[in-house]
């Protein structure tokens, strides 16, 4: 006997609790109320299509918390990098590298001429809103948030 295919607000219960999943496939699948798998939702490609490369590259993302001190953007990129190369921070060891993901940062923007020019989009967004000199001051606090300028200059030294 068959069984009766599941109601939208069924799956959209399975969803929320995380007892169901979608799972990208690239061969035609038989529909879900005909198998007994955990995946209420499969999605393949046309069969006359190629498969894109975008849709064999398999992400996953997850959300951890950060602890709101002041620093979490900071704490937040070096808690992503340290999960990228699967090494947990401590909480002490979070926060030393936030502080020093800003210090670095603050570096490339107050102390060093040569480098800041290459950052013109920060420089730029800093500007709009207050004098270099000012934020150069307040940067170098651990309670110091970081913003556009920032995440402009950590980003452009990861890629």
């Amino acid at each position: 006997m068959m069984t009766a295919k599941p109601s939208n607000a069924s799956i959209l219960e399975e969803l929320k609790n995380g007892s169901a999943k979608f799972e990208l496939v690239s061969t035609p699948v038989t529909p879900l109320f005909a198998t007994s798998t955990s995946f209420f939702a499969k999605i393949g490609p046309p069969l006359h299509l190629e498969v894109s490369p975008a849709l064999r590259k398999v992400e996953s993302f997850r959300v951890h918390k950060v602890t709101g001190d002041g620093r979490c953007m900071f704490r937040a990129l070096v808690k992503g990098m340290a999960l990228n190369k699967s090494v947990t921070l401590s909480a002490r060891e979070e926060r030393e590298n936030a502080d020093e993901l800003r210090m670095a940062i603050k570096e490339v923007l107050c102390d060093n001429d040569k480098e800041r020019h290459q950052y013109e989009e920060a420089i730029i967004a800093i500007t709009v809103e207050e004098s270099l000199k000012r934020y150069c001051q307040r940067i170098g606090r651990a309670d110091f948030w970081g913003g556009e300028s920032e995440l402009l200059v950590s980003i452009s030294n990861m890629c």
